[in-house]
Parts: structure tokens; C-alpha cells; sequence
């Protein structure tokens, strides 16, 4: 059996990632393969929040049959490495959609990276992504979106927002298009930034103290990820977890 190459930074895939971290448990498991039939409608949910010090790469492998649909809910808070990926191939027809929160604090590395492929016409993919980093904290979504040359009438958007706690923490984002179809509607948009003073000062001067208002906003920031989970459990399990893992970061001390 041939081994596995250790990654490294000069892979693109690779270029923000923990490859130290990644070489205590290298090589890592097959991916997790996910097929969604013609005209199925599958959800998964993955609540990512391993134990500090924690080195954890989940892959899967997803094929989605023709007018089929899978829908994925991502929350990525713990370990020192967490990297979950998806490399998604849609039918015609079919239709993927990413809702990602990842929040982290002191030297973690968290990414989520993404390969979808329209192979095939009228499918459509929608991805979004949002991060809230403190300390020195690294967060990096790298998502490529491939149009098969035969893939008309493809519709893909991307969405990632970060939001910067410290400003020792980084956000890496790569959205990307490989286009080789000409009648496709692809669009990505990737915004790096802090709180707003100003949304602060009117929490202030509506009552609110500093770790109240800040809390609210950073609430606001990752609101409606996970609105649309069948499981009203679930997204309470969810949520919770976003929650506690904003306090543990203990923002306001760090933004007074």
C-alpha cells in the first residue's frame, strides 16, 4: 500500500491550515460518502465541538442524483484543529445547500473547505459561512464552485462574513469560480471585519452595558444559520452550543 503524502502549506487546501497538528493523526479516514438519490431530500447536521487540544478532519463525499437535494448545518467551535470539508458533485437539477458558523478562541484553527461541482444543467447551490474569531484564533473558509462545460442554467452563491474579535485573530476566505458554461447566474461576496462602534453606542444609549450589547450583536451576526433545521431539538442543541462558546471566549473583557 502506497502511504499518503502529509499535506503542506503549499497546497492550496492546505495553505492556512494546522499541518503540525494534522500530523499527529495523519493519514486521516476515508471521507464519510453521502449519495442522495433522484429527487430525495437529505439533512445533515455536524456540531463540531471537540475536547481542547483536540485535532479533528471530518471529509465527506457527496453525489447528489437528479433533483435531489441535500442540505448541511456546520458548527465548528472546538479542538486545536478542526477541518471539516465537503466535495459535492450535483446532478441535473439538484440543489446544495451550507449553513457554517465557526467560532474560536486562543490558538485554535478552524476552516471549512468546500469543492462543488455542477456537472450537470439547472442545478443550483447556495453556501454560507460566518466567523466569529478572538484571540489568536485562525478561521478560514476556502469554498471553489466548478460549472461543467455542459452545466447551463447552473445558479451558485457563495456568502462569508468574519467578524474579528482581537486584532491577533485572522480570517482567511477564498471564495471560487471555475466557469466553463456560459448561460450560469455565480456570484460570491467575502467581507473581514469588527464590531460596529456605532451599533454599540445605540445598544448604550438604549440601556444595554457593553457585554450585553455586545453579546446581542454577535448574535445578530450568526443569526438565521440554522432557522431552517427540521429538528427544533437540533437547533436548540445548536444554538446552545454557539452561545456557551461566545461566553467561554469571555469578549468583554477582551473589548472594553
Amino acid at each position: 500500500m502506497t502511504a499518503v503524502a502529509l499535506p503542506t502549506r503549499r497546497s492550496e487546501e492546505w495553505r492556512y491550515s494546522d499541518v503540525e497538528s494534522v500530523a499527529s493523526i495523519w493519514p486521516v479516514a476515508a471521507p464519510d460518502v453521502i449519495v442522495v438519490g433522484a429527487g430525495e431530500d437529505v439533512a445533515r447536521t455536524l456540531l463540531q465541538d471537540a475536547a481542547d487540544g483536540a485535532v479533528i478532519v471530518r471529509d465527506f463525499a457527496v453525489t447528489i442524483g437528479a433533483g435531489g437535494t441535500f442540505r448541511a448545518h456546520l458548527l465548528n467551535i472546538g479542538g486545536q484543529l478542526g477541518r471539516v470539508t465537503f466535495d459535492v458533485t450535483l446532478g441535473r437539477g439538484a440543489h446544495f445547500d451550507l449553513n457554517a458558523a465557526i467560532i474560536g478562541g486562543g490558538t485554535q484553527t478552524l476552516e471549512v473547505v468546500t469543492v462543488v461541482t455542477h456537472a450537470e444543467p439547472e442545478a443550483t447551490s447556495q453556501q454560507t459561512v460566518r466567523s466569529i474569531l478572538a484571540d489568536h484564533a485562525t478561521g478560514s473558509y476556502l469554498g471553489r464552485i466548478a460549472v461543467a462545460r455542459d452545466a447551463q442554467k447552473t445558479d451558485a452563491a457563495q456568502s462569508v462574513k468574519a467578524m474579528l474579535l482581537d486584532r491577533t485573530a485572522t480570517a482567511n476566505a477564498k471564495p471560487e469560480l471555475e466557469i466553463f458554461a456560459d448561460d450560469v447566474k455565480c456570484a460570491h461576496g467575502a467581507t473581514v471585519g469588527e464590531l460596529d462602534s456605532q451599533a454599540l453606542f445605540y445598544c448604550a444609549s438604549r440601556g444595554l452595558d457593553p457585554k450585553s450589547a455586545r453579546t446581542l450583536l454577535l448574535q445578530a451576526f450568526i443569526a438565521g444559520l440554522f432557522d431552517d433545521m427540521a429538528d427544533e431539538a437540533e437547533r436548540e442543541r445548536f444554538e446552545a452550543a454557539a452561545l456557551a462558546k461566545l461566553a467561554a471566549l469571555n469578549m468583554a473583557e477582551k473589548l472594553a
